[in-house]
């Protein structure tokens, strides 16, 4: 069944809504499963390229989704690897690159809460 699409209004408040607003929810729900802040971070760095220091900076800065994914300095390659379901809905099958990045990163949080290896979190071989 498919999924009515976002509305452009939704889409933008996710765009808009910071990455700090955010960020201690994914903590509580890593931390809640036995997983770090480390691993929170790590992720973050191995999808976006950034470093923990500018990582840090966007946090304080308030910097917004889009921002965000927009201004990072290396996009994994290998997050087309990504797969699975967040939210009902496909991260593969998601039309709109901005959105399925963000969702990219949800899953991968995702992953690291239900106790998954980062090995495979991070889709190393």
């Amino acid at each position: 069944m498919a999924m009515k699409p976002m509305s452009e209004k939704n889409r933008q408040r996710v765009y808009a809504m910071s990455v700090a607003s955010v960020y201690p929810h994914y903590i509580t729900k890593a931390e809640n499963k036995g997983r770090t802040r480390d691993e929170v971070d790590e992720i973050i760095r191995w999808l976006t390229g950034y470093s923990q220091s500018e990582f840090e900076t966007h946090l304080a800065e308030g910097t917004g989704f889009e921002a965000f994914f927009t201004g990072a300095p290396d996009m994994n390659p290998n997050r087309s690897l990504i797969k699975g379901v967040i939210c009902g809905i496909r991260v593969e099958e998601i039309e709109d690159p901005m959105m399925q990045d963000i969702r990219y990163l949800d899953k991968l949080i995702d992953e690291l809460a239900r106790g998954k290896a980062m090995e495979k979190i991070l889709r190393s071989e």
